[in-house]
């Protein structure tokens, strides 16, 4: 028996998924071909066991770790991996359901096993995507429950690894210490992929698709202050990547907006409702505070 892979390839409609991964986000380039790796990897294995192969070999690894600062596209990314692996047939439905620690954890005796049992059971047949996972485990604090959860986590991870993906995502420095300190849910976790800041040319253009997708365009000089701005945004605490950039963008929406309704009694046109001016972008309290 003979198999065409790239017609094997071509039947899932991976390579839509990949190409709506490359269209929607900018950058990141390791990432995507990581994914593009896992995801041809679980395509060979699913043929092998067509063709009857392998059968008593360790299945693959599902469960994964995504690392890097708020803002990267872990989350986008993760939504991407549940429909390539429900596409290959590793998971029955495909959906990703977003969790942090206050979803698994309770606050008293009893109560950390029912919620976590009950965010499990929403994500059987697809994907659980835990963000900042590391504060599952608090060593310092006898009376958390963050470690109970861990071990039905493991349970499940285990024994249902057909049934369910699990994504562990947080700081890379986090994460790692959070894998050292328990080894089980470590040997579980066969892919793990960084995600990298973005450049501030790169954050530039997300920024022009956020407004593009809004409507809005910058002006040159606008646009210049923007890149000046991302620039010196990243050298403060609290940067989250195109989270902050988001942030800035509505700002200037916002200036914009006052600007054009104490524009008094000027008939406005299109051009001034879609256009961001550099004082919309200049405006902001971070110039403001560099000139002081």
């Amino acid at each position: 028996m003979f198999l065409n892979l790239q017609e094997e390839y071509k039947k899932t409609d991976i390579q839509a998924v990949i190409d709506q991964l490359e269209q929607d986000l900018v950058g990141l380039a390791p990432v995507k071909s990581r994914i593009k790796e896992i995801a041809a990897l679980l395509l060979v294995q699913r043929l092998r066991k067509t063709l009857g192969l392998g059968m008593g070999s360790a299945p693959v690894g599902l469960h994964m770790s995504f690392t890097g600062s708020p803002g990267t596209g872990k989350t986008a990314v993760a939504t991407r991996m549940a429909d390539i692996l429900y596409k290959l047939g590793y998971i029955r439905k495909g959906h990703l359901i977003t969790v942090t620690r206050d979803d698994l954890v309770g606050q008293y005796i009893g109560h950390t096993a029912p919620k976590t049992k009950e965010v499990l059971k929403r994500a059987m047949g697809g994907v659980l995507f835990i963000d900042e996972a590391y504060y599952l485990y608090k060593p310092d604090n006898e009376r958390d429950y963050g470690a109970e959860a861990i071990e039905i986590l493991l349970q499940v991870m285990e024994n249902q690894r057909e049934d369910l993906v699990v994504i562990f995502a947080g700081y890379k420095d986090r994460m790692d210490s959070f894998y050292e300190s328990n080894p089980g849910l470590s040997s579980r976790v066969a892919n793990h992929i960084d995600f990298p800041d973005y450049t501030p040319d790169e954050l530039l253009q997300i920024a022009r698709l956020m407004l593009e997708e809004q409507q809005y365009r910058l002006t040159q000089e606008a646009e210049q202050l923007l890149l000046e701005y991302i620039q010196r945004r990243k050298e403060l605490p609290l940067f989250a990547n195109a989270r902050t950039i988001t942030n800035a963008i509505d700002a200037a929406r916002m200036r914009h907006a006052n600007r054009m309704f104490n524009s008094g009694n000027r008939v406005l046109t299109k051009s001034d409702l879609v256009t961001i001016e550099a004082e919309d972008v200049r405006n902001s309290s971070l110039f403001d505070e560099v000139a002081k």
